[in-house]
C-alpha cells in the first residue's frame, strides 16, 4: 500500500511545535529557523559547514510539479533541498527556490555530478551548467553520484571548485568502504558527506560506524525505502508509532535522526511534507530502537540500481 492510500485510510499526525528531543546528541544546533517559529536542527560537517539534519528530496519531481513542491517545502520550513543532474529537475528546483522568495543564504542546496560528466574538465562544465539551471551562484554541497569512471579527475575538479568558493562542501554518494579508501589515498580535501541507501530494512550499521571513523556524515537518500517492503504499513513500526501517536513515516525519520543520519524524504503532497517535519517532539526509547534494529534485512531494496 502506498503512503497516500494508507494516510487517507487510517493515519493522523500531530501538529505542534518542533523541539529538540531530550536524548538527542549535542552535535545538533537549532539554527535553521522555520517561518512558523519552529526549527530544524543542524549537524556540523568536517569542514565546519552546518547542514540541516532533515531535508527535502526531489527525485521524480519535475517541471511545474517540481517548482510547486520545492516552494511548498521551503514555505513549511525545509532548508536543505537535494537534487542531481540525472534527476532532470534542476531548473524546477531553481524555480521553486525563486518562487519561495527566501534568501539564498538561508538554504542548503545539494546537487550531484552524473557519471556521463566525470573527469576534470567535464565535471567543471557540468557543475556550471547545474548552477546556471538553478540560477544560483554557489552550491552548499556537491556530490559524486556513483563510484564509477574517472573518480579521481572528478574529485580534483570538485576540490578546485571548493577552493574557489563555488561549493561550500564536497562529498560522494553510494560509495562503499573500498571506494572511500581509494579516494582518500589522493584527496587533499576529505569528503564531508556520503549519501547512501539506508532505512529500516537496510540499516547499514557497518557503513555508519566506518563513516564516523572517517568523520564523514552519513545521509539517507531513501529514508522510507520509497515505501517498499510495505514500510508505511509495517505492523512493528505502527505499534511503535501508536505508542507515540506518530505515523510509520515519522517513526522512521525519528529513527534516522537519533542515529545522527541526515534524511531527505521526498513527497509531492504538502500534508506529507508537514508530517515529515513533525518528528522532534518525541523520542524513541531504547526498546523502540532495538525493535527497529531487528527489522534489518541487510540487503538493498533497490537491486535495479546496483
Amino acid at each position: 500500500m502506498k503512503r497516500k492510500e494508507f494516510l487517507q485510510r487510517s493515519a493522523t499526525f500531530v501538529a505542534g511545535t518542533v523541539i529538540m528531543g531530550s536524548g538527542s546528541s549535542n552535535i545538533f544546533a537549532a539554527n535553521n529557523s522555520l517561518r512558523s517559529g519552529t526549527s530544524i536542527e543542524s549537524i556540523t560537517l568536517n569542514n565546519g559547514v552546518k547542514m540541516p539534519i532533515l531535508g527535502f528530496g526531489t527525485l521524480y519531481l519535475r517541471d511545474e510539479l517540481g517548482v510547486r513542491c520545492v516552494a511548498d517545502a521551503i514555505s513549511l520550513g525545509y532548508r536543505l533541498i537535494d537534487t542531481a543532474t540525472v534527476y532532470g529537475n534542476e531548473e524546477s528546483v531553481g524555480g521553486g527556490i525563486k518562487l519561495s522568495g527566501i534568501n539564498r543564504e538561508e538554504l542548503f542546496v545539494t546537487s550531484k555530478v552524473w557519471v556521463d560528466d566525470y573527469g576534470y574538465e567535464q565535471a567543471k562544465k557540468a557543475f556550471q551548467i547545474s548552477l546556471d539551471k538553478m540560477g544560483l551562484d554557489y552550491l552548499d554541497l556537491y556530490l559524486i553520484h556513483r563510484p564509477r569512471g574517472d573518480i579521481k579527475g572528478t574529485w580534483l575538479a570538485m576540490e578546485d571548485l571548493y577552493k574557489e568558493g563555488k561549493i561550500k562542501a564536497i562529498g560522494v554518494s553510494n560509495f562503499e568502504a573500498g571506494h572511500l579508501e581509494e579516494l582518500l589515498s589522493y584527496a587533499t580535501i576529505e569528503p564531508a558527506v556520503n549519501q547512501i541507501e539506508t532505512h529500516a530494512f537496510f540499516q547499514q550499521e557497518k557503513a555508519r560506524e566506518s563513516l564516523k571513523k572517517y568523520g564523514i556524515q552519513m545521509e539517507a537518500w531513501s529514508p522510507f525505502a520509497q515505501g517498499r517492503n510495505e514500510l508505511f504499513t509495517n505492523e512493528i513500526l505502527a505499534a511503535i508509532g501508536k505508542k507515540h501517536d506518530k505515523s510509520n513515516a515519522q517513526v522512521s525519520l525519528r529513527w534516522h535522526y537519533q542515529r545522527g543520519i541526515v534524511a531527505i524524504p521526498r513527497s509531492s503532497q504538502k500534508a506529507h511534507m508537514k508530517e515529515n517535519l513533525n518528528i522532534f517532539d518525541f523520542e524513541l526509547d531504547e526498546a523502540d530502537m532495538n525493535t527497529i534494529s531487528a527489522l534489518d534485512l541487510n540487503i538493498t531494496q533497490f537491486p535495479e540500481w546496483e
